[in-house]
């Protein structure tokens, strides 16, 4: 599968996917940066389950001034940085080897100054994404905007603070937008 960036400063370029995931599609890439538009400038991201880093380096294309890219896998960990680097993108992103709930329990001064959370959990690990959307819940600051890309099958789990904004359905994913009321 060819993954390139689909807007931005640095379209078209070219990323790696590390063997084993599912990156984000260029159509659904593009239909979930329609939808956020209005937050993506100069917004601080958070990319959760990071794979290749498609949707962060996304944001970064698109003018988000910084993004934080995590993901538990090496290989992941590995290409991420590579394709920062290769885009150019390097100086404005900052790359974690870790469990996303964790990070997240871990950092809660960045999670308060995240403006926006981009997931895209491996669809079968629905309790990995429902704990990182918990840490999220707790964390995020008011003005925040969470999307993610989700198994169309699956419900997200009910949450405190976030509030689903908006669903869209792409084949058999789906993309929910959610913010705090």
């Amino acid at each position: 599968m060819t993954l390139r960036v689909t807007g931005g400063e640095v379209r078209g370029r070219r990323l790696l996917a590390p063997r084993g995931i599912r990156p984000s599609e260029g159509l659904v890439r593009e239909a979930i940066f329609n939808m956020v538009a209005s937050v993506v400038a100069d917004a601080a991201v958070l990319d959760l389950f990071a794979g290749s880093g498609a949707l962060g380096i996304e944001a970064l294309s698109r003018g988000a001034a910084q993004a934080v890219f995590v993901d538990r896998s090496e290989q992941a960990f590995a290409t991420v940085k590579r394709n920062l680097e290769s885009a150019g993108l390097g100086d404005r992103g900052r790359v974690f080897r870790a469990d996303a709930a964790r990070w997240l329990g871990a950092h809660p001064a960045e999670v308060g100054a995240a403006t926006l959370a981009l997931l895209d959990p491996p669809y079968a690990d629905t309790a990995a994404l429902a704990a990182a959307l918990h840490e999220l819940d707790a964390r995020l600051a008011s003005a925040a905007t969470v999307v993610v890309e989700h198994d169309a099958r699956h419900r997200l789990p009910e949450l405190s603070r976030l509030a689903p904004d908006r669903t869209r359905r792409y084949g058999g994913s789906s993309v929910t937008i959610l913010r705090i009321p």
